[in-house]
């Protein structure tokens, strides 16, 4: 059996939803790049062909006898026929009929750009970008954004502190492959100065700088989603602060903020803020490690978005991981959970309803 690649399909949240005889699952690939159809585990060697195309889009209709179905799009070319790459697509029974979006030529891994450098009141940012695979072959879909902060730490170990890095590639990869999480844009922001960005009230200038000057540039250059609900904001440390800053100073921005190890109430107004402003409507990963990496802060911070009508599993998510250390090695292993929190369909499904269409030509 042939590996295939991980669709990329929205679950639309709890819609009830019995099963039928057959499925209907869209197939989006480049129209002039050839054929598009679809093989099943039902017979691997059987080539169903769409019984619609529209534009760019391929339908095909296959059974659903059972509670899981493996399959794989193949494209047609030249008399020669190509497997989609990455791991199988598995749909469920129980799930709306997915979109799948493959590629068949380029490498199964992101690649990462080389840095560019913003230059702003405050200072110079530093800036990489993981696109995720298949991104320059397959044209016809956008992508959500994730910005990080501490961006030398996330992608290459000579260049991270201790040459400790989070593997953000590699797990990007990974949860593709699973088809745990939507395909995402990182972008990776290293400050020059982390002391004074992070905190108060520097963060006030590197916030303007990320939403006047960076954010733009990404959504100019690159297919990606412009809306606050596509666009997540992530750190550690320090670097959790500024994305828990940005994200409720800019919530037409960032509809996420992933908070890891964070070191709330030392240098920045957070607490007030949130206890006083109006509620922000964004969705809020925290995590610690237990005893010292900043367990009593986050602790304090859920508690008090709980006061504030957050609610866990919906809109808020935290953990405390025993014996977890403040290093890059403990969040580079805990990093799938924000990740499956903020892109997972199944997880963004109760805050809101995911458009099952995500090509090009969406807004």
């Amino acid at each position: 059996m042939r590996k295939a690649k991980s669709a990329r399909h929205h679950y639309l949240g709890p819609v009830p939803h019995t099963p039928t005889p057959s499925r209907t699952i869209r197939v989006t690939y480049p129209a002039s790049q050839g054929q598009i159809a679809l093989r099943t585990e039902a017979d691997w060697d059987l080539t169903l062909l769409p019984v619609r195309v529209e534009q760019h889009t391929s339908w095909f209709t296959v059974p659903a006898t059972a509670p899981t179905l493996a399959m794989k799009p193949v494209l047609l070319r030249d008399s020669a026929l190509h497997w989609a790459k990455g791991g199988n697509t598995v749909v469920s029974a129980y799930e709306p009929d997915p979109e799948l979006r493959p590629y068949f030529f380029a490498d199964e891994r992101g690649r990462i750009t080389d840095i560019e450098h913003v230059t702003f009141e405050g200072g110079t940012l530093a800036v990489r970008i993981y696109l995720p695979a298949g991104y320059d072959e397959n044209t016809l879909h956008r992508y959500p954004v994730l910005y990080m902060q501490d961006g030398q730490n996330l992608f290459f170990p000579n260049e991270a502190f201790s040459g400790n890095e989070w593997r953000v590639d590699e797990t990007m990869d990974q949860l593709d492959r699973m088809n745990a999480v939507g395909e995402t844009i990182v972008v990776g922001i290293a400050p020059a100065d982390r002391m004074r960005d992070y905190t108060h009230p520097g963060y006030d200038a590197y916030g303007r700088c990320v939403v006047e000057q960076l954010k733009p540039r990404i959504n100019a250059a690159l297919r990606s989603y412009t809306d606050a609900r596509h666009t997540a904001v992530m750190g550690s440390s320090l670097g959790g602060v500024a994305s828990l800053y940005l994200a409720w100073q800019y919530p037409e921005h960032f509809g996420m903020a992933g908070c890891l190890s964070s070191t709330f109430g030392l240098l920045d107004d957070l607490f007030v803020r949130i206890a006083e402003e109006p509620r922000r409507d964004i969705a809020i990963y925290l995590d610690s490690g237990w005893p010292r990496d900043n367990f009593d802060a986050t602790n304090a911070m859920r508690d008090l978005l709980l006061q504030r009508g957050y609610q866990l599993g919906v809109d808020l998510l935290q953990f405390s991981f025993p014996d977890g250390v403040h290093h890059e090695h403990s969040w580079a292993a805990r990093l799938h959970l924000p990740l499956q929190f903020f892109f997972g369909s199944a997880w963004a499904a109760p805050r809101h309803r995911i458009p099952n269409d995500s090509r090009l030509t969406d807004s």
